[in-house]
């Protein structure tokens, strides 16, 4: 069996509006550790991506934010204290600064990490707004 915490997570994006950091779990499964900042839209970062959605399921937890998932069907609002299933072909906005855990195929996860992890991804994101997201630390929900 595998367990970990948000300090304890490889760091696979960082920067001032995306955080996410993700450890493999075993069974093919991986766990990510995301927080976004208020404002950060991904769905300019999953036009090059099948459907322009992301591709992977998500089995999750929001912790603290409002977050808007967009899909090919319209969008739905979630809540902090939401647990959620997102299936594939959709494309977050945080319209707070948002935190969650979710639980994904490992395989999908990381091919869906590389993308955003590239260069022209991040270029991207950074251009979106220039609010600051502070560290996690130990006292936080993630």
């Amino acid at each position: 069996m595998t367990a970990t915490a948000w300090v304890d997570a490889p760091v696979a994006i960082q920067g001032e509006r995306v955080d996410i950091r993700v450890q493999d779990l075993g069974g093919g499964m991986s766990a990510a550790f995301v927080r976004l900042a208020k404002g950060t839209d991904l769905t300019p970062a999953f036009k090059d991506l099948p459907d322009g959605l992301c591709p992977c399921p998500h089995w999750g937890y929001l912790f603290k934010g409002r977050l808007r998932m967009r899909t090919a069907h319209g969008e739905e609002i979630y809540q902090p204290r939401q647990a959620f299933y997102w299936p594939p072909g959709h494309a977050p906005e945080a319209l707070e600064d948002c935190e969650y855990l979710h639980f994904s195929p490992t395989e999908e996860c990381h091919a869906v990490i590389g993308h955003l992890a590239s260069r022209s991804v991040q270029r991207l994101l950074q251009r979106q707004g220039s609010g600051r997201q502070q560290g996690p630390d130990r006292g936080d929900a993630l």
